[in-house]
């Protein structure tokens, strides 16, 4: 198949491609490092890499990548038992990390490689396997493997979903048919680089569309602001980042100038409220665009940088991608009614292949035409919009003999002034089947809005049949690293 990287190996140059703080590398310092790593990896069948937000973490991917070999990136804030489970599932030999990283216990059987970016692209470059037209780059397929990414389930340890370098390359290339992306383009994010939002659009995104990346390393509106004003054009972020922009927009003139010069605005990997939505478009005069996407299928709908930015919606199918809405009986929701509610199923070119050695699992994932049940809920609007109404466990509720989707609550209650975060539940009722739940952390704890405010609050927005019956006030709502609230993690 046709490189991932044409910069790469096609014409390195002194375009710059990465930059981590004050360290950067141009396209032809990066070819250099990742073809010293890809040499030193070529016989395996997996490494591991220690995935902090660093060169060093994107310079073992691609050079993995560049050999032909799978990475398995590592969350290093992941516990022993986990890490020992995903080690003993993948397998590797290896593990890559920067020098001075310091590995936990878990790690101390395999080889490790330090990636000694500097040195390497000091070193002679023919030395280290880049000749004249760039690193050598392994004879591979579209279906090899390019990432085996571990999910955090809801039941049972994590499971490795094998994605190949077919659905890496028909991702991102659907991704710069829908948001115009070139090689012109310089992206600025703070995400983590141990899942697909930070390290398959965020870092390999702009390497394959030749552009450059600014990480952030941690995320600050202050760095925002900084990057956007200095030549950035695009912003990755999730909610939890966005809603920090939000609050901090209106003392913070040079942010909103900075975000209303931004070519494109993206947010992914959970819902972006619609209240901060609305405070980032009257501060900028631009708006958040949403995708959809998870790790088994990378990226499966978004709004296109030539299409209506609505809020609350996650787009239209990307290029290549067949979507669609199933009952629970398996018949198809054909109403495009933005009411009418289904799971949504995908099958396109962006899915994984398999979750490593657990066949069981994947049958299951799949139904016997080829379509993966995501587990996600949406209703669509008339002109074909998806919106993203939650997930099938944990947020469809059943109320009254109506399917009611708990992110248009959630939504509806954080536009009550008294509301800073919401999350909504469903519990067994003897007369409605389920009754309705709200989680609400007050804006402010000493003056926390009633219960039948915001039962009545919810209802002159959305329906009657919607309104909360119950609500439990918390002082902070259970989050994962990307910003999701753990539902499951709410008091019982």
């Amino acid at each position: 198949m046709s490189s991932l990287f044409p910069a790469l190996t096609d014409d390195p140059s002194g375009r710059p491609a990465l930059r981590f703080g004050e360290r950067s590398l141009t396209y032809a310092q990066l070819a250099s490092a990742a073809g010293a790593v890809g040499s030193r990896v070529r016989e395996e069948g997996r490494v591991a890499v220690w995935a902090t937000p660093s060169l060093e973490t994107t310079v073992a991917v691609v050079g993995a990548l560049l050999a032909g070999v799978a990475a398995v990136p590592l969350n290093p804030k992941s516990g022993d038992k986990e890490l020992g489970h995903i080690l003993g599932d993948s397998a590797p030999r290896v593990v890559l990390a920067a020098p001075g990283d310091e590995l936990p216990a878990a790690l101390r059987e395999l080889v490790r490689i330090d990636v000694e970016v500097e040195a390497e692209v000091e070193a002679d470059a023919d030395v280290q396997g880049v000749g004249a037209s760039g690193p050598a780059v392994a004879s591979v397929g579209d279906e090899d493997p390019a990432l085996v990414v571990y999910t955090s389930g809801t039941t049972g340890p994590p499971k490795g979903a094998v994605i190949p370098r077919r659905a890496i390359a028909t991702t991102l290339d659907a991704l710069a048919d829908a948001w115009q992306w070139t090689g012109e383009d310089v992206l600025v994010h703070g995400l983590p680089l141990f899942h697909v939002h930070g390290l398959v659009l965020g870092i390999l995104g702009p390497l394959r569309r030749g552009g450059s990346v600014r990480h952030l390393g941690r995320f600050g509106t202050e760095g925002v602001t900084r990057e956007l004003s200095t030549g950035a054009s695009m912003l990755f972020g999730v909610p939890t980042m966005y809603h920090r922009i939000a609050e901090a927009l209106p003392d913070d003139p040079a942010l909103a100038k900075a975000l209303a010069g931004a070519r494109l605005l993206v947010s992914g990997s959970a819902a972006l409220p619609v209240h901060d939505h609305e405070r980032i478009a009257a501060a900028t005069g631009r708006r958040v665009i949403e995708r959809y996407g998870m790790t088994e299928t990378l990226m499966n709908t978004s709004v296109r940088a030539d299409g209506e930015a609505r809020a609350g919606t996650v787009g239209v199918p990307l290029p290549g991608v067949e979507l669609r809405l199933v009952d629970e009986d398996g018949s198809a929701v054909e109403a495009y009614d933005g009411e009418s509610v289904g799971e949504i199923q995908v099958r396109g070119p962006n899915l994984f292949t398999e979750y490593l050695n657990r066949p069981d699992a994947t049958t299951a994932a799949f139904t016997s035409d080829g379509w993966f049940r995501t587990g996600d809920v949406a209703v669509r609007d008339p002109d074909g919009y998806v919106r993203i109404v939650g997930r099938k466990a944990t947020d469809l509720i059943k109320s009254g003999g109506y399917k009611i989707g708990a992110g248009e609550i959630e939504n509806a209650l954080l536009e009550h002034p008294g509301v800073r975060e919401a999350a909504v539940t469903g519990e067994p009722d003897a007369d409605l089947g389920e009754r309705i739940v709200a989680w609400v952390v007050p804006a402010d704890p000493e003056a926390r809005p009633a219960e039948r405010e915001l039962a009545d609050h919810v209802a002159r927005r959305l329906a009657p049949h919607k309104r909360p019956r119950v609500v439990r006030y918390l002082d902070a709502l259970p989050r994962n690293d990307m910003g999701k609230i753990m539902k499951r993690a709410l008091p019982s």
